[in-house]
């Protein structure tokens, strides 16, 4: 920014609000500048041109400012309350409220539903969010927000900078500087003022040019009128000719050279200003320096003309935006924080081997608000001292991916449908019953009953594919089968490979959902995020030729190697043997601090496979109860109930403790022919399956590993005595401990 001691004739208020003095003048040589500031201008190569004091060309300066005092803004946006309610402006039936799946909303169509104008009203949930936004606009702090995907991160950024009052913009000028050309001078003035100086500059070198223009036409005329009449030498007038010629240009791109850039023009800023900086380089982030080719001969563009301002100078007295905040380069994000602690930065050239890095300006304002946001594994590349800077003026807040199911949600639910049919502008609105299947979804996608999914990018591309499909056929309005046939096709890449995966599946008849085979259970997983599959689980056992072990197979990862080794604690108490678990691939280096017990299993190994557990294998340990069946099926030579299947995690006294995507695996059961589906008694809250599944299928809820042999295992008197002694090397199955219940652990 410029200095003080440097800028003449000043009557301007710099941008950190120091009032420099206005040297006094007299009435008429401010009537004479006011009347003709271009003629009235210092000649062009003064040096008074090529540093024009503050006032411009014009010499005027308008009276307000953006720290003036004296004027407030007559509506205040942070002084309103935050987030409206759609309650306010629309019909409730509150008698049938609590049971109708738009909270009672008295409304035919999306049509019916008010949309809010303020953006911060259009978020749904995240209620802790939204007044932290609110705090940190009032009080220009930092903000950094975590969370899953599609919760409205980038939703709430934008809403902070509708909460930042606009007449504190600022234009950014960046001037030559006379003395040192690769260092140009930098000035703000209030917004509107830019456009203004440029245009009046413009005009000053126009009117100079068009003179010189005339003078040099006249010279040319007179240089060659000589040569012709008087001299006779015509070529000799030519070339005289030509070189004042050129001369004159050279003279006019000097002059051109002395109009001012533009840097920041905040002029049509309805708003304080935003910008998203996500995955920007160094140059779009920090500023840069055009390249330029011609360096000399007076074609060189001047340096100051080659200046680009950077997301950071652009988001002064507003918010800049960086989603995936770790995806930055480390040099970046060191200077992006200085930029943050400082309020201004320089700009130079971001490329060593261009000609713009000779090029450094003063430096630029960049008072912002930082808003850095991604997922939680953004936190652990984030450089610790931005990090730092960022909590120690501002806030952490953490994006819920869910919310309680309430009234008063469902009813926002419905506002959502509405925002985001208006947004698109090419949807028809949805019918009643399309709004409260798209609700439906939203509960289903929680995985939690009585909960909503916050996660609503992707329920918004279940909304706009559904009014393709209801666009498509010319339909007024999208109906409830538009909805279901959108839940089919929009779905991710992931479960469309997983889908046709389980479909090959089926070619193969791998599953088995009759009779009852001895070592093989019919076990329960997700692929994807939603696809549900059943994925048998064998056990065998077989002469060892050492001591005895448990090898698993089926590309385990690290959970799924946990699991089995739960698993085997209860059978090394069920057994009294000891045994080692081995697995192929194992990495004994790392887990070298983890020793298995010295194995003696009456000379028998017990091998367990995962079957067709595909390219990723098994991540999870939901498969745990799955795994002691079949081990302790085979160890007993019982047969297990093929029409059975199952999933939950084990603890290593034998409780059956809750999982994920129980919903999805029990409609895989289902389609599958199964009609016996075992979960832990926990997840009994998180079933959620569609209508046309619950008819088909018997769920049994169980606490312990006793339950789920008693349904699982065929041979009634062998299950029995089997069951018996389960029951007394494990504690009291059928009263688990109070506490074992708890959040439901990765599928």
């Amino acid at each position: 920014m410029s200095k003080e001691n440097e800028t003449p004739d000043t009557g301007r208020e710099d941008h950190d609000g120091d009032e420099t003095p206005v040297p006094e003048r007299s009435d008429s040589e401010e009537e004479s500048e006011a009347d003709s500031p271009a003629e009235d201008a210092p000649a062009a190569d003064s040096p008074a041109e090529q540093w024009p004091p503050d006032e411009g060309p014009g010499g005027e300066f308008p009276p307000e400012h953006p720290g003036d005092e004296s004027e407030e803004p007559e509506d205040n946006p942070l002084e309103e309350a935050l987030g409206s309610d759609v309650d306010e402006d629309m019909d409730i039936d509150e008698e049938i409220a609590e049971d109708d799946l738009l909270g009672g909303l008295k409304v035919d169509t999306s049509a019916d539903i008010k949309i809010p104008d303020r953006l911060v009203d259009q978020v749904i949930g995240q209620d802790h969010a939204r007044d932290i936004v609110l705090k940190a606009a009032k009080q220009r702090r930092h903000v950094m927000m975590i969370g899953a995907p599609g919760t409205g991160k980038s939703m709430l950024a934008k809403a902070m900078s509708q909460l930042l009052p606009k007449e504190e913009l600022q234009d950014v000028l960046v001037y030559h500087n006379p003395d040192d050309g690769n260092e140009p001078k930098v000035r703000t003035v209030p917004t509107g003022k830019g456009e203004q100086i440029v245009d009046a500059h413009k005009e000053e070198a126009r009117k100079r040019n068009q003179m010189r223009t005339f003078i040099m036409w006249i010279i040319i005329i007179l240089i060659l009128g000589y040569a012709l009449i008087i001299v006779q030498q015509i070529l000799l007038g030519i070339l005289a000719a030509g070189i004042i010629y050129l001369a004159f240009r050279y003279i006019s791109r000097g002059n051109d050279a002395m109009v001012p850039n533009l840097l920041v023009n905040t002029t049509d800023q309805q708003t304080a200003p935003f910008e998203d900086a996500t995955g920007a380089h160094a140059g779009a982030l920090l500023g840069d320096v055009r390249h330029d080719p011609f360096q000399s001969g007076g074609m060189e563009t001047p340096s100051h003309d080659r200046v680009e301002a950077g997301a950071i100078h652009k988001a002064n007295k507003g918010v800049l935006y960086v989603d995936e905040i770790n995806t930055l380069d480390i040099r970046s994000q060191q200077k992006l924080m200085t930029a943050i602690q400082e309020g201004e930065f320089s700009i130079t050239g971001q490329s060593e081997r261009s000609s713009g890095a000779m090029v450094q300006t003063e430096p630029v304002p960049c008072d912002f608000i930082m808003v850095a946001s991604g997922n939680m594994d953004a936190m652990e590349n984030m450089h610790p001292a931005l990090r730092s800077r960022i909590k120690g003026y501002g806030y952490e807040v953490y994006m819920d991916d869910t919310i309680e199911d309430t009234a008063e949600m469902r009813r926002k639910y419905a506002r959502f449908v509405a925002q985001e049919v208006e947004k698109d502008g090419r949807l028809p609105h949805f019918t009643r019953e399309a709004m409260e299947e798209v609700i439906l979804e939203a509960q289903r996608r929680a995985g939690r009953k009585d909960h909503l999914t916050l996660e609503l990018r992707n329920l918004g591309g279940l909304v706009r594919v559904a009014g393709d499909i209801a666009r498509a056929r010319n339909a007024e309005h999208t109906t409830r089968d538009d909805v279901l046939a959108a839940k089919d096709r929009s779905k991710s890449i992931e479960q469309q490979l997983a889908d046709e995966y389980i479909k090959r599946r089926k070619d193969y008849e791998l599953t088995v959902s009759e009779g009852g085979v001895v070592g093989r259970v019919n076990g329960l997983a997700v692929m994807g995020q939603d696809s549900g599959i059943v994925l048998p689980v064998m056990a065998e056992i077989a002469p060892a030729q050492g001591p005895g072990r448990v090898i698993a197979t089926g590309k385990l990862q690290e959970m799924a190697v946990e699991a089995v080794e739960n698993v085997s604690a209860i059978i090394k108490k069920f057994s009294d043997e000891d045994f080692s678990t081995e697995v192929p691939g194992w990495d004994e280096e790392r887990y070298a601090d983890t020793p298995y017990p010295e194995a003696s299993l009456a000379g028998k190994d017990i091998h367990i496979q995962f079957v067709q557990a595909g390219q990723q294998g098994v991540d999870g340990d939901s498969a745990s109860i799955t795994v002691a069946t079949a081990v302790i099926s085979a160890l007993e030579d019982i047969p297990v109930h093929q029409n059975v299947a199952m999933t939950g995690s084990l603890s290593v006294r034998g409780d059956v403790l809750p999982v994920g995507g129980v919903t999805h695996k029990i409609e895989a059961a289902a389609k599958s022919g199964i009609d016996t589906i075992i979960i832990p008694k926990a997840n009994e809250q998180d079933v959620m399956i569609e209508d046309e599944y619950e008819d088909m299928v018997d769920i049994i809820p169980v606490t312990h590993i006793s339950e789920v042999l008693d349904i699982a295992l065929a041979a009634e008197p062998e299950k029995d005595s089997l069951v018996d002694r389960l029951k007394s090397i494990t504690g009291q199955a059928l009263d688990p401990d109070p506490d074992v219940a708890g959040t439901p652990s990765p599928q």
